[in-house]
């Protein structure tokens, strides 16, 4: 019952890899898929509440662990379900694609449960290289998918690198990789240089997964190249996993001196560069792309404050982020019936061709902008008010200033949806939705808005689950 979600997990891509190998017909392997992905929320579900100990220690389920599955099975589950297929994809490389991505769900759950640094990295690796192969299985004579993949992977490695060079000297330093007793003795070794070195060092990996700046450089030709599927997965999943092991890890730091000096400005860096960077594109993915990179920066700004409050506002946060920025790429992968990239100008008209789409994109937009009432305007305000508990003034003032810009860009999104087409430009034909998708665009809606507008509920579970901590 413990380990129920991941053994079904396993399961899953057993199944599929089974169908990778008796070479079904088209859309075979994403209906299995579907139905896996949809089970999958469930055993997260079914397994909530359960604790325990596995592996000598090495292994840790717990409410904490079981709430961030739940968030990683509903994100799986959501990516599986947005439309009839894989648009950007070949159908021969369907089964594949399906199975690497429950590889890669597998990794991010195994990562939320790991109390160890070893198998912190084990986990890190399976669900990172699972999401390299994806990335190049693109159907597109532009080739960028090729530049994407090979950028990804070579920045990838080069961040789990140096992220188990830091775990070396951070072994070496503490003598010790169970985070237990090195929560318990670290944060002395963190005040020499060499500690921080180390821990700022074993943190690239995770902060790569984030996207925090400076680990960004991969993002905006990650999601420009991949397919839309592909980036949709890419911007949301392993934020969940990376949130959830840096609440683990910054702790060894402390709440001050250099260490958490050095994460406070690259929160800051993060958050103004991915903000003025948007302000630019025109590119929808490079726009959300850009976007992720600031929103990194606010959810470090929850988790440096070390409160219980603050780090479950990140959970919030980096929950409502799932839901909203799904949404947005729900859009975009309906309006692009070939796999294409789409771009703001290809959002003119949209609400006489598709109202549904039209409002689920405002609606997402808004939620990253952070107007209320969305899970945006909540999350922001949560991670915000636990940084001005602390006495963060000058962090909080250049998080409100973000915000601001912020909104001129999302809404730029939503002024172009909503506004005529250009008259000499040729009529664009309606956009027909299935039922499925329907009832996703209309999901979607609800879920952002009943989630900011009534968050109390769910930040006490993500209180109640932090108190399982230590």
């Amino acid at each position: 019952m413990t380990f129920a979600h991941e053994t079904y997990l396993g399961l899953a891509a057993l199944v599929l890899f089974s169908l990778t190998l008796a070479q079904p017909k088209p859309g075979t392997a994403r209906r299995f898929a579907l139905v896996l992905s949809a089970v999958a929320v469930l055993t997260s579900v079914w397994a909530f509440g359960e604790r325990g100990d596995l592996f000598h220690g090495t292994y840790r389920v717990d409410a904490f662990s079981q709430s961030l599955k739940f968030l990683i099975a509903l994100g799986f589950f959501l990516a599986v379900a947005f439309g009839e297929g894989l648009r950007g994809v070949d159908s021969e490389h369907e089964p594949e694609y399906f199975l690497f991505l429950v590889l890669s769900v597998l990794g991010l759950t195994f990562l939320v449960s790991s109390v160890e640094l070893l198998t912190l990295y084990i986990s890190l690796e399976l669900s990172s290289y699972s999401l390299y192969i994806l990335v190049p299985l693109r159907r597109s004579e532009q080739r960028l998918h090729v530049e994407a993949g090979i950028k990804y992977v070579l920045f990838g490695a080069a961040a789990s690198g140096v992220s188990l060079f830091g775990m070396s000297y951070v072994f070496g330093l503490s003598h010790t990789t169970h985070l237990d007793a090195l929560v318990k003795v670290y944060p002395e070794i963190a005040q020499t240089p060499m500690g921080v070195i180390a821990l700022t060092l074993m943190l690239g990996g995770f902060l790569f997964k984030l996207a925090l700046f400076p680990f960004h450089f991969w993002t905006p030709d990650v999601y420009q190249g991949a397919a839309n599927e592909t980036s949709a997965v890419v911007a949301t999943l392993p934020k969940i996993g990376a949130v959830a092991v840096l609440i683990r890890l910054t702790g060894l730091g402390g709440h001050e001196g250099t260490f958490f000096a050095v994460l406070v400005l690259l929160a800051v860096l993060s958050m103004t560069y991915g903000n003025l960077a948007a302000l630019v594109q025109t590119d929808l993915k490079r726009l959300l792309a850009f976007s992720s990179i600031s929103h990194a920066g606010f959810m470090m700004t929850g988790i440096l404050s070390g409160t219980v409050q603050g780090c479950a506002g990140a959970l919030y946060y980096v929950g409502g982020y799932l839901l909203m920025n799904l949404a947005v790429f729900f859009v975009i992968y309906s309006l692009a019936p070939e796999g294409e990239n789409v771009s703001v100008d290809d959002l003119k008209g949209l609400h006489r061709r598709a109202p549904l789409l039209a409002f689920t994109l405002a609606v997402g937009a808004f939620g990253l902008a952070g107007i209320p009432p969305t899970a945006g305007f909540a999350g922001k305000f949560f991670v915000l008010t636990a940084a001005l508990e602390k006495g963060y003034l000058a962090l909080v003032i250049i998080a409100a200033l973000n915000t601001a810009v912020g909104i001129f860009y999302y809404l730029k999104m939503v002024r172009s949806a909503y506004s005529p087409e250009e008259e000499d430009a040729a009529p664009a034909s309606s956009v027909r939705l299935s039922i499925l998708g329907r009832t996703l665009g209309y999901a979607f809606c609800v879920s952002i808005l009943l989630v900011g507008a009534l968050p109390g509920s769910i930040l006490g579970l993500f209180r109640q689950a932090l108190a399982w901590l230590g």
